[in-house]
């Protein structure tokens, strides 16, 4: 019976033998990641892939990535997976006909294309293994997949292998390494071959502030030099040579637009001065008329669709919405590039010294200003001019020219540029319920984090404040107002809350926070060993001045000290002082700086923020008289 067990068995699969460093804080171990690039000749690349996941839990069922998209350009020539249980017997067996096939875009016919097979498997058991196997075969050699020795956080790799194959040196790949020194991984390099591989690489677990998982991780980033793309054959092996490559052949003589839209915009300039300010009137028109469909660059290609096209349907994806914006600019008689873009809250920059067509996923437009640029993502049909907010804030994009290309950084919303003004009255009853009216100024990342609540319904802009006001139980938004000033980028709240039982009565006390609508009270977890540096992204200063009136028959018998915190990390201000009125008078400041830091001051920052919380807890107390 043991015999016919073992028979029906594959070792290879079995969870039950995997080594407890590669389990340990991980949903998944990849037992085996398998790539072969074959690069054919310069108009094809044959990709054979083999991915054997263990998932250990549910969160790691993502993690076995059973996909592969195709296209016109691109053909899948075989796709199959099997499921294993935890002893490594085969449960199912998945055929190319067993996988769903859908479209990789929805919303818009322009895209209809781009296509992808994935495995739709739904586990009855913990742990499984699936292994995945696929071949791709594809005319477009500009794009050889980046490497990932690691998938993500917490994930382990059992074991690892990259492999490129070349006929010539002339189809030999330029290849950057990115953060491999300390992991057990190596290069093999014939005349014709480049392989690295690695074992056993344990899985990282995310910390409190870490850097994205892109900024830590081993991998290897690929081009030709000598490349084919849609119908063009490509030499580029900096930035210059491929924006002048990119321009001419996918961006030139797509911004042709009718005889009546060059003249409806023509008209609406009329008597304009000022580029910017044409370039305005164009953006608003652009966010009028049309509509964002959601296609990453490289899943829809990276050529984008005509002016025309975008133009008669009325939406687009964001290279066929920055394609056609300039081309309004154009008739404008403003000059503007095409810009690719890696967007996201986190913050990812080009490789300033290593130019590849794969890096990116979206595109917005450059506009000469002074010295630099003026940016405008043009799938926003929100955002004022100019104003690009943390989807594309700070960091290194390929702009497009017609004499070529160059990597430069887009707008930084620094520190004090992300700013939250507060002035407030604030009235105290007698029984402890508070009624209080604030205006709420704010600019910069802080003015993109609330500028939408002016679309918000009466219910949900109630919510939107009993969640940011959280610490005032049973608040009641008695009036508010919103004024977004598109021009200055400022939006300011005027509101009027209250509540009972704000104060906590003790015996003839009341005891209150006299911060009433601006608590930061983060206080990053505490590691007994960390690992991984830290990252501040996003700076910010925030400023509160509050008038508290105290109710009659109570006099102050214990309040907060003044006190000022300095750090590397920032500052923060706190006084309290009371008028001739018995009026309270709040004065705070808080100012965090952005930054990258080492594991060794982590601890020196959490003990600075958590100073900061115990003062903007403090209380004031009132002693009946």
């Amino acid at each position: 019976m043991a015999l016919l067990l073992t028979q029906a068995q594959d070792t290879n699969y079995q969870s039950i033998v995997l080594d407890e460093d590669l389990t340990k804080n991980a949903n998944a171990v990849v037992r085996l990641d398998e790539m072969k690039v074959d690069i054919l000749s310069q108009e094809n690349m044959l990709i054979t892939s083999k991915r054997i996941v263990t998932v250990l839990n549910k969160h790691g069922n993502k993690h076995v990535q059973a996909f592969a998209g195709y296209d016109n350009s691109r053909r899948v020539k075989s796709v199959r997976a099997t499921v294993y249980d935890r002893l490594g017997k085969a449960i199912k067996k998945i055929k190319e006909k067993d996988f769903r096939d859908v479209s990789a875009v929805s919303g818009g016919t322009l895209y209809s294309d781009s296509r992808v097979k994935y495995l739709e498997y739904t586990p009855t058991q913990y742990p499984y293994t699936i292994v995945f196997e696929k071949v791709v075969q594809t005319k477009n050699t500009a794009f050889i997949p980046d490497w990932y020795f690691l998938d993500s956080f917490l994930v382990s790799v059992e074991n690892s292998s990259f492999t490129v194959n070349f006929p010539n040196g002339t189809l030999k790949p330029s290849i950057k390494e990115k953060n491999i020194q300390g992991y057990k991984i190596e290069k093999e390099e014939t005349a014709t071959s480049i392989t690295y591989k690695g074992d056993n690489i344990e899985a990282i677990k995310s910390e409190e502030l870490s850097p994205s998982f892109g900024k830590l991780a081993p991998r290897l980033i690929l081009r030709l030099d000598n490349f084919y793309y849609e119908g063009y054959t490509g030499k580029a092996s900096n930035w210059n040579q491929l924006g002048s490559w990119m321009y001419n052949n996918l961006l030139s003589g797509r911004d042709q637009l009718s005889n009546q839209v060059k003249q409806e915009i023509i008209d609406l300039v009329k008597g304009v001065d000022g580029n910017l300010v044409k370039a305005k009137i164009v953006y608003e028109y652009v966010q009028e008329r049309t509509r964002y469909i959601s296609v990453q660059v490289g899943i829809g290609g990276i050529q984008p669709i005509t002016a025309l096209d975008v133009d008669r349907v009325k939406y687009g994806d964001c290279k066929g919405l920055s394609n056609y914006t300039q081309a309004l600019l154009k008739a404008a008689g403003v000059e503007s590039y095409y810009t690719h873009v890696e967007a996201g809250a986190d913050k990812v920059d080009f490789e300033y010294d290593f130019a590849t067509l794969a890096q990116g996923n979206h595109a917005i437009l450059a506009i000469p200003y002074e010295e630099g640029f003026k940016w405008i993502d043009c799938t926003s049909q929100v955002h004022p001019f100019g104003f690009i907010g943390d989807f594309t804030d700070g960091r290194k994009v390929f702009v497009i020219k017609p004499d070529g290309g160059e990597v430069v950084t887009t707008e930084s919303y620094l520190e004090k540029d992300n700013s939250q003004k507060i002035e407030a009255r604030i009235e105290l009853g007698s029984e402890g319920g508070i009624k209080a009216s604030a205006n709420i100024e704010t600019r910069g990342i802080q003015y993109d984090n609330r500028f939408q609540i002016q679309d918000f319904n009466k219910d949900e802009v109630l919510e939107k404040y009993q969640g940011s006001l959280s610490f005032i139980n049973n608040l009641s938004l008695d009036a508010y107002t919103f004024k977004n000033n598109k021009e200055e980028v400022v939006f300011t709240e005027s509101v009027t809350i209250s509540a009972q039982n704000y104060a906590t009565a003790s015996g003839n006390r009341l005891l209150f926070v006299p911060n009433a609508f601006n608590r930061n009270t983060f206080v990053p977890k505490r590691h007994r060993v960390r690992k991984l540096p830290f990252e501040i992204q996003r700076g910010f200063y925030d400023e509160d001045s509050y008038s508290i009136y105290l109710p009659e028959g109570f006099a102050i018998e214990a309040m907060p000290e003044s006190k000022k915190i300095n750090s590397e990390f920032g500052e923060y201000s706190l006084s309290i002082s009371q008028k001739e009125d018995g009026q309270l008078n709040y004065q705070r400041t808080f100012f965090l700086k952005s930054g990258e830091y080492p594991k060794e001051k982590y601890d020196s920052y959490r003990s600075f923020r958590k100073e900061i919380a115990k003062y903007e807890n403090a209380k004031v107390v009132l002693l009946r008289s």
